[in-house]
């Protein structure tokens, strides 16, 4: 009995072994599909000329637009923050009507095209926009093609990252500990200070990083939204859209550094999504 108790985990370990009988209409297309993620990204590493990287990173172009990349990722992230963590709190938290509709327009800029987010920003808050008039009238704030633009125009792109990150984070955390929390004299603010944020602080930091990430990489809302002028708006991406034309070398060394960021946030994000269970 004892052995038998024993083999049936090696049994279900040994039908688990990754390439014991897959089939081949199954192996080839999934081959295929690795194949094609892999090896453009492996081009760029092996054409990367090696040799200049370093003449092509230390030009003050690239530092410019690595600055003003990271400045703007930054900002975006933390205005991401600051309005994510309670929208995703009321989405997890709350019952409302229209509450799928809220949730649907927030993961609306997810599957929109990023240059039509950009077209609608300019509607929304450009000089003659729905609410840019108004600003520019009464306050003489002008968003579009200034580096605030390009914070804007990566916060539109990268908050449902965030809401969607920590509204997962919510939903699985316990509510009881707030209505502890609650029965104890806290108020509704104070549970979630003091309680529930702690709990879903790794949620938190995990839609942080990715709303990072890719307001880093944000490319068509932020040069229709803001343009390309180099120092006050040109990022990353836009440096190497316009290097592509021009320089093709410098490009390929933008873009490693992209990769390189890029693989740094999957590495750090790795316990949360890359673990096997």
């Amino acid at each position: 009995m004892t052995s038998t108790a024993q083999d049936t985990p090696r049994k279900a370990r040994r039908s688990r072994a990754p390439g014991r009988g897959v089939p081949l209409a199954l192996l080839a297309p999934a081959l295929i599909g690795l194949a094609f993620l892999l090896v453009p990204l492996l081009a760029l590493v092996v054409r990367a000329p090696w040799r200049d990287l370093p003449d092509q990173l230390t030009s003050p172009a690239v530092w410019d637009a690595l600055r003003l990349s990271l400045v703007c990722a930054t900002t975006a992230t933390a205005l991401s923050l600051v309005v994510g963590v309670p929208l995703a709190w009321l989405l997890a938290r709350t019952d409302f009507p229209g509450r799928s509709l809220v949730r649907a327009l927030v993961t609306l800029p997810l599957v929109l095209p990023p240059v039509v987010g950009g077209v609608a920003l300019l509607l929304a808050l450009g000089r003659s926009g729905v609410v840019g008039r108004w600003l520019d009238e009464w306050f003489g704030v002008t968003l579009p093609f200034t580096t605030a633009g390009v914070v804007l125009a990566e916060t539109f792109v990268a908050l449902p990252f965030l809401v969607i990150s920590v509204e997962g984070t919510l939903r699985a955390a316990d509510p009881r500990f707030e209505e502890a929390a609650a029965t104890l004299g806290a108020s509704r603010f104070t549970a979630f200070r003091r309680v529930t944020l702690p709990l879903i602080a790794p949620g938190v930091a995990a839609g942080a990083v990715l709303a990072w990430a890719r307001a880093l990489g944000e490319f068509g809302a932020t040069i229709t939204f803001a343009g390309n002028f180099p120092g006050r708006t040109q990022t990353m991406p836009l440096a190497v859209y316009l290097a592509l034309q021009n320089d093709p070398a410098a490009a390929i060394a933008l873009s490693l550094v992209l990769l390189a960021v890029s693989v740094a946030v999957l590495a750090g994000l790795r316990d949360r999504w890359t673990r096997a269970v």
